[in-house]
This record gives C-alpha cells, structure tokens and sequence, in this order.
C-alpha cells in the first residue's frame, strides 16, 4: 500500500488566485492550478504506482511503457511547481529587476547587451514554439560559478528544463490553457504582459543559488 508520504502532492499557490489580475485572470489561475496542475499530479501518482508494480514483477515490458507517462506527468508537476513561484502580483517589489535580483540584471545586460534586448528574443522566442511547449531562462554550467551563462531555451509539450545541468530561473507556460480564456488568439499580448507579473527575486535566488533550497521534487 502506498502511504501519503509516498505521492505528491498539489503544492499550494504563493499568492491568491486573483492576485495576478488584470495580467493574469483569477478564472484562468484557478482552472490552471486546481484542474490541468492537479491532472498532472494524478497521473505522475498513478504512473509511479504503476511503475513499482511492474517493478516487483520484473515486467520489463510494462516498466518501459510507463517512461513516457513519467516523463510527460512529472514533466507537467516540475514544470508548473516552477512557474507559480516565479510569478508575483503586479507591482510588488519582487517585479522589479533591478532592485529585486541586481546580479541577475547584471547578468543579463552582459549577456545580451540590455535588459530591452533580452526581452525582444524572449519573446519573439516564445512565439516561435509551434504547438504547446515552455520558454525558459535558463542558467547553464551553474556548478562553477565563475562559469554561469545564460541562456533563452524551449522545451517541448511538459518537457522539464533539466538538461546538461543547466538551472530553471524562470519560466513562461505557453499552453493554450495558460492564456486562451483570457487573451483568445493574441498570444503577442499574453507574451507582453506576462513580464509584469515575473518574481525576479525568486528568479535571481536561482540564479545565485540553485533550486535545491527553494524547492525539492523527491519524495
């Protein structure tokens, strides 16, 4: 039998969910967190159970059936745990790049020459993901801190951003159900608007330190 301790679970939102308001909606935020969030928990859940099942029984052929539901549920969990904490109301001092994460700033301002310039391939990089996927800053080589770059990256469908030891600073969902109900077809305006809610002082904690002391996805 499998205990509580044993799945995961739906972690809780850092913020009411009309607190994103006007840029995000509360209708939007409440279907995403409690109905397409908590989905993926129930699945990356069952899949695990699943998983052990086979497991005990050395079903090999089973135990690889499972890897893809794994992959795309977790993915899901990781992807979305990430996302609600690197969003803050609109007008908090969390908002605020330059006083909230000046490391970060300075980060990338050297890497792209302006916070202006880094924003314009941020989005035109979303905008380029064809079907649903994930934009991301990402910091890579993180482990050598003389050696951190930057970087914009996709991830497909809920692929999670973990490649190579590269270290999620923030995320953008663009998946319909992050917008649609919202912004219809204008993905442009979502893709604007979207960065007067970004938690730049979780984003640069990440950036100087990881995610390990922030957030953990072992049981």
């Amino acid at each position: 039998m499998t205990s509580p301790a044993d799945v995961y679970s739906l972690p809780p939102l850092p913020y009411a969910y009309d607190a994103l308001e006007p840029v995000i909606s509360a209708q939007i935020m409440t279907l995403h967190h409690q109905k397409h969030h908590q989905t993926y928990v129930t699945n990356l859940n069952a899949a695990l159970a699943a998983h052990r099942t086979s497991s005990a029984k050395n079903d090999v052929s089973a135990i690889i059936s499972m890897q893809q539901k794994i992959k795309f549920n977790g993915g899901g969990h990781i992807n979305h745990s990430l996302f609600w904490r690197n969003l803050a109301p609109p007008g908090q001092d969390e908002t605020d790049l330059i006083s909230a994460a000046p490391e970060l700033k300075d980060a990338i301002v050297a890497r792209w020459g302006s916070f202006d310039a880094f924003l314009e391939k941020f989005k035109l990089t979303l905008l380029g993901i064809q079907g649903s996927g994930w934009g991301w800053l990402v910091v890579k080589d993180a482990i050598d801190s003389t050696g951190k770059r930057l970087d914009i990256v996709t991830t497909k469908d809920q692929d999670p951003p973990f490649i190579d030891g590269q270290v999620p600073l923030l995320g953008v969902d663009m998946w319909e159900h992050a917008y649609y109900l919202q912004y219809l077809n204008n993905k442009a305006g979502y893709v604007s608007e979207i960065w007067k809610v970004i938690n730049w002082k979780v984003a640069g904690e990440r950036y100087v330190g990881g995610i390990e002391k922030e957030i953990t996805f072992k049981l």
